[in-house]
């Protein structure tokens, strides 16, 4: 027990640190949970379906332009597929997280990263379709609706995870997703992944960018 215990603050001890130190109700978190209700009962009305649609649903299929103005509203839209609680939890833990730790800034922005690299993917592989292994998708995922925060989450907790040092945690979320694909190659678990590569290239670039401000500071500091 007493490595477990050990090992559970190696891996979480920064998170927890931070969420301490941080501590404030996440308002943003709350607004995009309540954004995601609202939208989940306005979608389920007779009326209230296509203007959803119309609003915040994204297909490949779209023009560009079309799927990038829906893009941010998508985010919040649930799938008619899956229960609306999961949507709900998701965004409530991780975007919370990152909302206190990272900034109500910073979270949106690596959650949109995350997004939208999910949605430009779904047009490469439907592009190259099923022919090329591991990218292409059918032709038919151009008609998948396109919605819901789950590339957003899983974005946001890979970056959380090399943030404070949680890499068993960030691996693991990792693998799952791989596996996702391995066993189902469906259009959702594929933007899963298109997500964190998108995360893993914010993460490269901000730790080059800190080794070269790094190195300015230091050699400003011998010269003086």
């Amino acid at each position: 027990m007493n490595v477990l215990g050990r090992w559970a603050r190696t891996e979480w001890g920064p998170l927890w640190l931070a969420v301490r130190r941080r501590w404030a109700v996440p308002v943003m978190t709350v607004a995009a949970v309540c954004t995601t209700s609202v939208l989940q009962a306005v979608q389920n009305l007779d009326w209230g379906y296509q203007v959803v649609q119309d609003l915040g649903a994204v297909r490949a299929q779209d023009p560009l332009l079309l799927a990038l103005l829906r893009t941010p509203l998508s985010l919040f839209v649930p799938a008619l597929d899956l229960p609306v609680w999961g949507a709900l939890a998701q965004i409530l833990l991780v975007f919370g997280l990152a909302e206190i730790c990272l900034g109500w800034g910073r979270t949106l922005a690596v959650a949109y990263a995350a997004t939208l690299a999910g949605t430009l993917y779904a047009r490469v592989g439907v592009a190259l379709g099923p022919d090329v292994p591991v990218l292409g998708l059918p032709a038919s995922a151009a008609k998948i609706v396109d919605t819901g925060p789950s590339a957003a989450v899983v974005g946001l907790a890979v970056y959380l995870a090399w943030r404070y040092r949680a890499y068993v945690t960030g691996g693991v979320v990792v693998l799952a997703m791989v596996v996702e694909v391995a066993v189902k190659a469906n259009l959702a678990g594929k933007e899963h992944v298109a997500a964190i590569v998108a995360v893993g290239v914010l993460v490269g670039v901000r730790e080059w960018w800190g080794r070269r401000v790094g190195e300015r500071e230091l050699a400003g500091g011998v010269a003086g």
